[in-house]
């Protein structure tokens, strides 16, 4: 007899079902499909049974599939994963056929199969409690949900209100889960939530229409109607077309999802639910689902349980913030500092200048109250807890400062100098610069070895991305009190060694200076902007580079020079240099926020800038390069940076080099993340191409000598 699924029959005939596998959560695994079959054995053969309470013991109810298995999956072996998953799926359909009415009582969060496990019966109700979630995530990770979910979601609330769930794997409470009719009650404990199940069964006993599923009724229709119902075809032309313009054709899951959603609309039940196996079994095996489940489910939870902090005990809560300068980054950390109930002075010029920093927050704060995720009662005592100076005395006793004025390394040095004595015992001086060394930046502490780097994406409040950089005296204790304080301010962050630009800045710089060497080669603008797009990112490079500003880039650069960080003859794009020196100093296009730069902008959209073309086009080498040599280029120059970093021990792991480029500078995430990118490619395929890139177009497209080690020995970057 099982001991994970906890068997009561009370007086009334009820049987509560309570899941207990072993390990933190219950997953739907060998043992999972075991024990569920070993008690819907058990139930069938009840006698006099009333019905029955699935529920859980643990602190969620499923936490879904287990993706170890899913990942081991390979190509060749579909027919076993349809095999494996029309078994659990008859699992839960034995649930929807027993003699009794079935009612899930949600306990804790209900993801994937947890959900679906959860539709499977006929009544489902649901704690009011913040912990509770319901949704169906597995787009995020290359997947569709293979348990039913499409099926019974889509036969439950329609095709029109079921696609923003399984195309953007949308999570929601137990409240609007209630409204959108994934549920049918809420119950405000535990205690009252067994309670309400038995009196919902005690009241939909077997026979009666709440007994059985909507679509075992005779007569059952689809809300919003099915394929042949007036408007729906017109429905899934848009929602096709919207999909392919989000997606590209790069990602396969949200295209088999919405292929599905159709066939649901076609068929009868049973026949859906077999195709729906059918099309997750021939996605689990592509290699877009494994890059995005080791993304953003290993690799992300790897990144966000502390690998990188050092084996320090001790937690570290900072309680008083000092932030240096009150402008577009400042009032960012500000606020989600205050938002997690920090105290921070933020210190500028001028208390004008602050004040405007602390009405991005009081802005900001109104926005999340108007959208339901802030209370006014917290955003007021949020905002409160900003306070405005000009007087460095007023930074007395911070755990941690954290300057955020521009690229200058005199100015940093300055406020260094004037304001580290007003740290605690113990604090933490942490620079946000995107460039600019920290070793360089700590020389003018007292304490480098409690000096960090601490690189925030703007803007701040919405980017989830830190990326945290030691210098070569930062001690370890200095680096887990600014990972502390990054999970503190609910941020992902990933640990990187010092060098000029880090991982994330050098990184994203590059696909934009190969842009501007194409387009100095003669290649046209609107064409490499296409194909940058049909990479995955959400924008092309020239479009970046605006956004970025041509003059910062170019500011950069020079600074890094005069520096000694690096060498004019050494620039390993110079016609792209050149150009974008041009149409700065000669042409005044310095970004969009310089009035314009590669597109020229008016109230009715953008547009590549006119003069562009006659400036720099020639025809014959337009034509003369494929569109899969400048993909290769525009994609390659990111991933050899990454192993580059890597190489050079920059990137202090794989894992940190994935999620910082798909969090933070927009790595596709088909790819996995750069590095992943290089192990589905094929190393030796991917040498071979960097190899052909190289002699076509110079040795910037050469495979780092990482790849042939790796080659050497077997192994994949992991």
């Amino acid at each position: 007899m099982n001991t994970e699924f906890i068997y009561q029959k009370d007086a009334d005939n009820i049987v509560t079902v309570t899941m207990d596998m072993n390990g933190p959560v219950n997953a739907i695994n060998d043992g999972f499909i075991a024990a569920l079959k070993e008690t819907l054995d058990r139930l069938e053969q009840e006698p006099d049974l009333a019905g029955v309470i699935i529920t859980s013991a643990k602190k969620t109810f499923v936490a879904g599939g287990d993706l170890n298995e899913l990942i081991a999956a390979q190509p060749g072996q579909e027919e076993g994963v349809f095999t494996r998953t029309q078994m659990i799926k008859s699992l839960f359909r034995r649930i929807e056929k027993l003699s009794a009415p079935s009612v899930a009582a949600i306990n804790g969060a209900a993801l994937g199969g947890g959900l679906e496990l959860a539709l499977s019966c006929n009544c489902r109700i649901a704690v009011n409690h913040r912990s509770v979630q319901l949704g169906l995530p597995e787009v995020g990770l290359g997947l569709l949900p293979g348990g039913g979910g499409i099926v019974r979601l889509t036969s439950l609330i329609g095709f029109q209100k079921a696609f923003p769930y399984l195309m953007d794997g949308k999570k929601i409470n137990a409240e609007k889960a209630l409204s959108e009719g994934f549920i049918h009650a809420l119950a405000a404990d535990q205690t009252a939530l067994l309670a309400t199940a038995k009196n919902w069964i005690i009241n939909n006993a077997a026979g009666s229409e709440g007994a059985s599923q909507p679509w075992d009724r005779k007569g059952f229709r689809i809300p919003g109607g099915n394929e042949s119902s007036p408007g729906m075809s017109q429905q899934i032309a848009m929602a096709s077309a919207a999909l392919f313009k989000k997606t590209r054709g790069l990602l396969p899951a949200p295209e088999f999802i919405l292929n599905t959603m159709v066939e649901v609309l076609r068929v009868d039940f049973d026949t859906a639910l077999t195709i729906e196996s059918r099309q997750f079994s021939q996605l689990v095996t592509r290699p877009e689902a494994k890059n995005m489940i080791n993304a953003f489910f290993f690799q992300m939870n790897q990144v966000a349980g502390g690998k990188s902090r050092p084996k320090i005990a001790e937690k570290h809560t900072v309680k008083k913030l000092g932030v240096l300068g009150g402008g577009m980054m400042g009032q960012g950390i500000a606020m989600v500092a205050a938002q997690v109930g920090i105290e921070v002075v933020i210190k500028d010029v001028s208390i004008e200048s602050a004040a405007k920093a602390k009405a991005y927050a009081e802005n900001g704060f109104a926005k999340l109250v108007a959208k339901g995720r802030m209370t006014a009662e917290d955003a007021s005592r949020a905002l409160a807890r900003i306070k405005l100076s000009v007087d460095v005395a007023d930074l007395q006793g911070c755990d941690f400062i954290i300057e955020a004025v521009f690229e200058n390394i005199e100015l940093k040095h300055a406020l260094v100098k004037e304001a580290e004595t007003m740290l605690a015992d113990g604090g933490v001086w942490a620079s946000n610069t995107s460039t600019l060394p920290i070793t360089r930046i700590a020389a003018a502490s007292s304490k480098p070895e409690n000096f960090i780097g601490m690189h925030f994406f703007s803007p701040v409040d919405r980017m989830p991305l830190l990326e945290i950089i030691c210098g070569e005296q930062t001690s370890d204790e200095t680096l887990a009190k600014a990972f502390d304080l990054a999970k503190q301010l609910r941020k992902m962050p990933i640990v990187v060694n010092d060098a000029p630009g880090f991982y994330t800045s050098r990184t994203i710089s590059t696909p934009i200076q190969e842009a501007a060497q194409l387009i100095a080669e003669g290649v046209d603008a609107v064409r490499i902007e296409n194909v940058g797009k049909s990479v995955g990112w959400p924008v092309g490079p020239l479009a970046l580079q605006d956004e970025v500003s041509q003059k910062l880039s170019l500011d950069i650069i020079d600074a890094q020079i005069a520096m000694g960080l690096r060498k004019p003859e050494d620039d390993p794009t110079p016609q792209g240099t050149a150009l974008m020196r041009c149409l700065l100093n000669e042409h005044g296009r310095g970004g969009r926020v310089h009035g314009g730069g590669y597109y020229e902008y008016s109230e009715s959209g953008k547009a590549i800038w006119s003069k562009l073309k006659a400036l720099y086009f020639k025809e014959a080498v337009d034509s003369a390069i494929s569109d899969a040599d400048i993909r290769d280029r525009l994609l390659f120059r990111p991933v050899i940076e990454s192993l580059v970093c890597l190489q050079d021990g920059v990137l202090r792991s794989v894992a940190d080099g994935n999620i910082g480029s798909i969090m933070g500078i927009g790595a596709p995430s088909w790819t996995g993340g750069y590095l992943q990118f290089v192990n589905t490619y094929g190393l030796e395929r991917f040498a071979e191409r960097c190899t052909t890139l190289a002699e076509a177009y110079g040795e910037r497209f050469r495979a780092p000598a990482i790849v042939a080690d790796k080659i050497a020995e077997g192994a994949n970057f992991n």
